[in-house]
């Protein structure tokens, strides 16, 4: 069983939350979400919001923080072999009202089907609130290129 090792990224001014499933092994090791070079997450987010690539940990929270935005994933804890979804059993999901009950929350959004399985299955029930499924920014989604990628992903932009 692996716990989740990241604590949510956001403040009071959060407006959008974004989920992902579980950190990889690379963010695992980086002790930060997306940490994988491969992963265009943080391409992704900085093209939308017209900003530089963040290179540093604290370059990547002070991209979201300026936008507004909170960073977490739906899962707490699980079973998982490397970094492969469809390895994930005995799931335990985050208590999203940590972030719920401190930011006033416009939008949710999930990166990935397996993130929207989890939070369909955990999650939406519990707080009451449907999220948006947006394709994944995985290297393991190679059908969507960073310029659809950018274009589904800029419906977070308020």
């Amino acid at each position: 069983m692996i716990v989740h090792p990241i604590p949510p990224l956001f403040d009071k001014d959060s407006r959008v939350l974004i989920l992902g499933s579980f950190p990889s092994v690379k963010s695992r090791e980086a002790q930060f979400f997306y940490g994988h070079p491969q992963n265009r997450f943080w391409k992704v987010i900085a093209e939308i919001f017209g900003e530089d690539v963040p290179k540093t940990v604290p370059e990547k929270k002070a991209l979201l923080t300026r936008n507004k935005i909170a960073l977490w994933d739906v899962i707490h804890s699980c079973e998982i072999t490397g970094s492969s979804d469809s390895s994930i059993k005995n799931v335990t999901a985050n208590d999203l009202t940590k972030i719920l009950e401190k930011a006033d929350i416009k939008a949710i959004y999930v990166n990935g089907k397996t993130a929207e399985k989890y939070y369909k299955k955990y999650i939406e029930d519990v707080i009451g609130r449907e999220a948006v499924c947006l394709p994944s920014t995985s290297p393991a989604n190679a059908a969507w290129k960073v310029d659809k990628l950018v274009e589904a992903w800029s419906v977070i932009k308020e």
